[in-house]
């Protein structure tokens, strides 16, 4: 077996991690599905049994899940917006793969470090409820300097919408009364991200 893993085949690595059993069975799915960062596409209840939803495998979802801990450890490091690619992979591990929309808010003190990330309102398909007295009443409980918000897009499309951009206007407008900053609204779909400030529209 080869020993640099960025010289081995997709086969070889799910070998490595799940057996060649499972690893097969794995193998011709996109790796986008296999680690959960998209959905599986929709299966009509004529499907064969060759495309029949595959269970989740441990061993897979123990993986994302430390490789998503190990993100947040770096973020608790400090976030650079400027330099926001460990920031996205976070997010779209998160909440890219959800088929409903989620509204989550990362506290972060004075010198932009993590200290918490939340899920705060989960919504439908298409829209969240946010409500701006709670964003604030966390962000005190947290005693945040800063937040950075985030949703999802099931929809597979990151453009902000204007109840997007309006969102953003009043949840600043409400968090300045208490000195705190907005550095952010992230949307991401499946792994792919769009930073509003970045746009302009933060």
């Amino acid at each position: 077996m080869e020993s640099n893993p960025t010289t081995m085949s997709n086969l070889s690595l799910l070998q490595v991690l799940c057996g060649p059993d499972i690893a097969h069975s794995l193998a011709h799915r996109p790796l986008n599905e296999v680690f959960g960062f998209s959905m599986a596409p929709p299966i009509d209840v004529f499907a064969s049994e060759e495309r029949l939803p595959y269970p989740a495998v441990p061993q897979v979802l123990a993986a994302k899940e430390l490789l998503t801990r190990a993100m947040q450890t770096r973020l608790e490091g400090g976030i650079r917006i400027d330099q926001s690619d460990t920031l996205n992979a976070y997010l779209c591990s998160k909440i890219g793969h959800l088929g409903y929309e989620v509204f989550w808010c990362l506290f972060l003190n004075s010198q932009n470090e993590l200290i918490s990330a939340h899920e705060l309102f989960r919504g439908t398909l298409t829209q969240t409820s946010v409500y701006p007295r709670e964003v604030v009443v966390m962000a005190m409980r947290a005693n945040a300097s800063a937040v950075i918000f985030c949703h999802n897009h099931p929809s597979g499309q990151t453009i902000p919408s204007r109840a997007d951009e309006l969102l953003t206007q009043t949840l600043k407008q409400t968090l300045a009364l208490v000195d705190v900053r907005v550095l952010d609204h992230i949307i991401v779909s499946g792994t792919s991200a769009l930073s509003m400030a970045q746009h302009g529209l933060v």
